[in-house]
């Protein structure tokens, strides 16, 4: 104890965070986090302010951003497992997201922005944060105890939830100050930062993967022969499938059939934000309470259920606005809970040879329904109607949950390799 009766800072840190490594390691994700959600406003915003561009170059700008994740992610999960040295692949991919990132404020200041590179650009960045993400799945457990992935899921989460309250509001900022393409500045150190940071810590890596026929097929191969793996990867597709064609139609219909203007929307939308830190601080009190599994579950309908209050709200604009607040507050607990939880059952359940390589898996499915998802719900809501279409996107995200229940992951009390989980081995 200090005179004054208060604990040192070190003690009253959660025990991950006094862990030099992981601290160090949390400390870049937390700074990329902010940096990433300014360029999610910001980018779009220079397209349209310095390149006037229209609604069709804008959903191609959106598209060169996403096709990376569905062409990659196997063959990057492949070349990750197969060549070790994660954290050295990491720092590449980080300075190599400086490097195209910082091009744009520089083309705009000598006055030769184009879209043609905007879009290079957003296509190489995505291409880059493919490697990254798959060989952090890697990196993560060779920094945190199998015992710890919920406590280390939480804090990396917490950064994430926190970047959506404050980044787009830090974004818009440095947007009306500087100009959109000088806001991405900020990515641009964010990535440097974490790539210092990086560079700065040495956990032992599993070995590289031995080369053997079918290797690159290896994480799909995994997925598809395990029960739990299987169930989580098929609700998470469905789940995001109907995320996307919900999130196509929901700023149309918020702005043209409830009357909300852009600021209130921008309030309304950030109680998700705020519904993901509340979901944060409890994840970790539910999965003691009822279990990792119980609460992978909860999370598949926690999410998505809340968003049938969007087409339901009506009546007066108190009401309305009270149903959109619920609504988005409610969902971004839900996604907390999922999100959390199940990266926590994915870290236990796949072994250290395959991490990359079934992480590439789970990105191709996930992230490759997504611009599926917001076709469809363009065309659904052609068809529908908006409202309808919205009401289909809320149920039809709750199905995610059947492909989960049949399987072994809601009789997992304990993270596989406890005393009540799934042993790992058992699913290969």
């Amino acid at each position: 104890m200090t005179g004054g009766g208060r604990l040192p800072v070190a003690v009253r840190l959660p025990e991950l965070l006094r862990q030099r490594p992981f601290r160090r390691y949390w400390s870049g994700q937390t700074a990329s986090f902010f940096g990433d959600q300014v360029t999610f406003l910001a980018v779009p915003l220079a397209a349209v302010l310095v390149l006037h561009v229209d609604a069709v170059e804008m959903g191609w700008l959106s598209t060169a951003g996403l096709l990376p994740a569905l062409l990659f992610s196997l063959a990057a999960g492949a070349w990750a497992d197969r060549r070790g040295r994660r954290r050295q692949m990491m720092i590449a991919a980080d300075l190599g997201r400086a490097a195209l990132m910082v091009s744009i404020p520089v083309a705009y200041a000598l006055g030769h922005l184009t879209l043609v590179q905007m879009y290079g650009v957003v296509f190489l960045v995505g291409t880059l944060s493919v490697v990254f993400d798959v060989c952090n799945v890697t990196l993560f457990v060779s920094l945190v105890e199998p015992e710890q992935y919920v406590r280390g899921n939480t804090l990396v989460n917490g950064s994430r939830a926190l970047s959506f309250v404050a980044g787009p509001s830090v974004g818009g900022l440095l947007v009306q100050v500087l100009a959109a393409p000088l806001a991405l500045l900020v990515d641009t150190l964010s990535y440097v930062w974490s790539a210092g940071l990086l560079a700065r810590i040495a956990p032992v890596e599993p070995p590289p993967a031995e080369p053997r026929k079918g290797h690159f097929s290896a994480g799909l191969r995994f997925v598809a022969d395990s029960q739990s793996l299987r169930a989580l990867v098929a609700g998470a597709a469905t789940v995001n499938f109907f995320n996307f064609v919900f999130h196509a139609l929901m700023v149309l219909y918020a702005v043209d059939q409830l009357g909300l203007s852009a600021g209130t929307l921008g309030v309304v939308l950030g109680a998700g934000a705020v519904g993901g830190l509340v979901g944060v601080f409890v994840t970790g009190r539910v999965v003691r309470a009822i279990g990792i599994g119980p609460t992978v579950l909860l999370g598949f309908v926690a999410f998505p259920a809340p968003l049938v209050l969007v087409p339901l709200a009506g009546g007066p604009k108190p009401l309305v606005l009270s149903a959109l607040f619920g609504a988005e507050f409610l969902s971004g607990i839900g996604l907390m809970l999922l999100d959390i939880g199940s990266g926590s059952l994915q870290a236990a359940l796949i072994p250290d040879a395959l991490r990359s390589r079934v992480s590439g898996a789970f990105r191709m499915v996930n992230y490759g329904v997504r611009p599926l998802g917001a076709l469809a719900g363009g065309l659904l809501g052609g068809s529908l109607g908006v409202r309808a279409t919205l009401g289909v996107a809320a149920v039809g995200g709750v199905l995610g949950v059947l492909w989960v229940l049949p399987s072994p992951v809601p009789g997992m009390r304990e993270l596989p390799g406890g005393s009540g989980g799934e042993p790992a081995s058992a699913v290969v």
